[in-house]
């Protein structure tokens, strides 16, 4: 008896291996995304119900028109450009290499702004306070 070859049609194709694969794949991203750690900024953010323990010697403060003003203790703020903050705060951290920096910024000032200043304090390792108005 001589055997016939049998032909496949489209409707015997069989989808399991495809469905491996794909299930393989969900599997791999799944795994290499808990992987993944986003970039953070670390900041020491006070509660706004109670007083932080940390004694802010610098300020950094923004207000609704986008300007800076820098202050070092007791001294009184005054205006700076956005260049001047970091020679500013590196002055300050020679002086005391514990101090914070307090930045008091206005609510209606663009998130990137405090960010950028955010940013100055995380690339030069200083400790930041964000500072709230209690409830």
């Amino acid at each position: 008896m001589a055997l016939k070859k049998r032909k496949k049609t489209i409707s015997e194709f069989s989808m399991a291996s495809m469905t491996d694969m794909i299930f393989l794949l969900l599997i791999f991203f799944m795994i290499t995304s808990t992987v993944v750690v986003p970039n953070a900024i670390k900041v020491i953010l006070p509660q706004s119900q109670q007083q932080t323990k940390a004694k802010p010697l610098t300020r950094v403060t923004i207000d609704s028109d986008l300007n800076y003003y820098v202050a070092f203790g007791k001294q009184k703020e005054k205006q700076v450009a956005f260049d001047d903050i970091t020679p500013f705060l590196q002055d300050c951290y020679a002086k005391d290499p514990e101090v914070y920096v307090a930045l008091y910024a206005d609510e209606t000032i663009p998130y990137k702004e405090v960010v950028k200043v955010l940013d100055i304090a995380n690339k030069n390792n200083f400790k930041m306070i964000l500072v709230t108005r209690s409830k």
